[in-house]
């Protein structure tokens, strides 16, 4: 029997871009958080906890976009083709949060608010824009073959909204819960109060989502409700239902500080298994598969062994970072007027 190549490249991506949301997540809730932190030494401390890795979180995404391209080009064009205005959107905020993460410990005082609102607004705009991407592409594109026939408006629509306010819940609650985790004081004490309203928020967005989606999407519901994937996955509500009442209940309590942002990482892959439940094993929905959109086998496997060498390259070095990194940050120092 010979190798799966598209499937070990979906599982690839898939991976990718899962530790995209979950460690880019935190990252964009912290410019999330801004407007209810106006205080400027918190605001320094706030973006100091991520200062030194948040450039990095991105590396993810790039992975993500590079092994689309090279083991599923159609794919990659079908999404583009459907998906430009969104795409274009999260790249633009994603370049105004950077440029302004750097400029504001340069700023003086009058043209630092400047620069924190760019800060936020570009956390906002590339959070909303991967929000509503994400119900584009699970409502599916409207195919004629593998061409897209679809308007360039055609993602927008009241489930992908809907989906764009989910996304940035749950990284608000991500970005609160590594606050939790990483400051003190009384900028923790504001995270725990945001991080129970965010946790409860997502919470019903989930719930929200898990009801819309098999209510439009008959092949979605199909695929949860038939047996065996009804039994096998029967306990992922449960699951998702005690996670929150534990991490409410342990940013209430306040005795712990790293339980409320690992349970929300685990709140993350819950309903990141959830979407690969209710597409597989298409990567085009409503209708290709991995298998009818993957490059040549050659192709394939040329660029996977460079792939498998790289991966293992980016964990050390990511995780060395977040090792050495992981003191307490301070507030800024004072850089001029």
């Amino acid at each position: 029997m010979g190798v799966d190549l598209p499937l070990i490249w979906a599982i690839i991506i898939a991976f990718g871009l899962m530790m995209y949301v979950i460690m880019d997540g935190f990252d964009l809730g912290i410019g999330l958080l801004f407007p209810f932190i106006p205080e400027r030494e918190e605001r320094d401390i706030m973006v100091n906890s991520v200062a030194p890795v948040w450039d990095g979180n991105e590396t993810w995404l790039v992975l993500g976009g590079a092994a689309l391209f090279a083991a599923f080009p159609l794919a990659y064009g079908l999404i583009l083709s459907a998906l430009y205005f969104p795409v274009m959107l999260m790249l633009g905020g994603l370049i105004l949060r950077g440029v302004s993460f750097e400029f504001r410990f340069k700023a003086s005082d009058r043209q630092r608010p400047i620069w924190d609102f760019a800060f936020s607004a570009g956390s906002y705009l590339a959070t909303f824009a991967q929000g509503i991407a994400l119900g584009a592409f699970v409502n599916g594109f409207q195919l004629d073959g593998t061409t897209y026939a679809g308007g360039a408006f055609d993602w927008l629509t009241p489930f992908s909204i809907f989906t764009g306010l989910a996304l940035l819940t749950a990284y608000m609650m991500l970005g609160s819960t590594w606050l939790v985790m990483r400051t003190a004081g009384n900028l923790r004490e504001k995270m725990r109060r945001l991080g129970r309203l965010t946790s409860v928020a997502l919470l019903t967005a989930i719930i929200a989502v898990s009801v819309w989606t098999p209510l439009t999407h008959p092949d979605v519901a199909t695929r949860w409700f038939a047996f065996p994937n009804i039994a096998l996955f029967a306990p992922v509500p449960i699951l998702v239902l005690v996670l929150t009442f534990i991490q409410v209940w342990a940013l209430r309590r306040g005795k712990t500080h790293a339980l409320p942002f690992m349970l929300g990482l685990f709140l993350i892959f819950l309903g990141y298994s959830g979407l690969a439940i209710s597409i597989w094993p298409n990567i085009i929905p409503p209708s290709i598969s991995i298998w009818s959109a993957a490059a040549p086998e050659e192709s394939m496997g040329f660029a996977l062994v460079g792939t498998l060498f790289i991966i293992p390259v980016i964990l050390v070095y990511t995780s060395w970072s977040y090792y050495v990194f992981r003191i307490r940050p301070e507030p800024a120092p004072e850089l001029g007027p």
